[in-house]
């Protein structure tokens, strides 16, 4: 492993994973890449609660959305790798997580993948779509899933 991308979502298990990621990373002087995604359905919710606040002045826009999920990694990051000697950035998504993540670690020549996975049941799965199965099919290297 030379750089690691750990997804980093809204769940509390999130600093677990980032800290897991930031500790096998340092093990082997790897650098992180710690990517949040907001989806096209939050920056659309998001955007349309500022629109309704009657101050020109107040938007929201792509690069809000960007900038903010990258603010928000990079909390999660100063928080969970606290303590561990390893060189890592934050990164901000906006659209459909599982290209997103893909884009990010081809971009950012990442050679392993951390993910949380979710406990769900088969036909969960097939009804609503696993983002965790479909990056460990679509991803070139290895995946490591951390569940709650």
């Amino acid at each position: 492993m030379e750089r690691a991308l750990a997804v980093v979502d809204a769940e509390e298990s999130t600093k677990a994973l980032v800290r897991e990621a930031g500790e096998l990373a340092a093990a082997v002087d790897a650098s992180l890449v710690l990517l949040h995604v907001t989806t096209d359905d939050e920056y659309e919710e998001k955007r349309q609660t500022m629109e309704s606040i009657p101050n020109d002045a107040v938007g929201y826009s792509e690069e809000k959305a960007r900038e903010g999920a990258e603010a928000f990694a990079a909390d999660i990051g100063r928080e969970a790798l606290d303590g561990i000697d390893v060189s890592w950035e934050a990164v901000g998504a906006l659209g459909n997580e599982q290209t997103e993540i893909l884009d990010a670690a081809e971009r950012y020549d990442c050679d392993h993948l951390f993910i949380a996975g979710k406990k769900r049941s088969p036909a969960g799965k097939a009804l609503f779509g696993d983002l965790t199965q479909s990056i460990i099919l679509n991803f070139t290297g290895p995946v490591t899933v951390v569940t709650e």
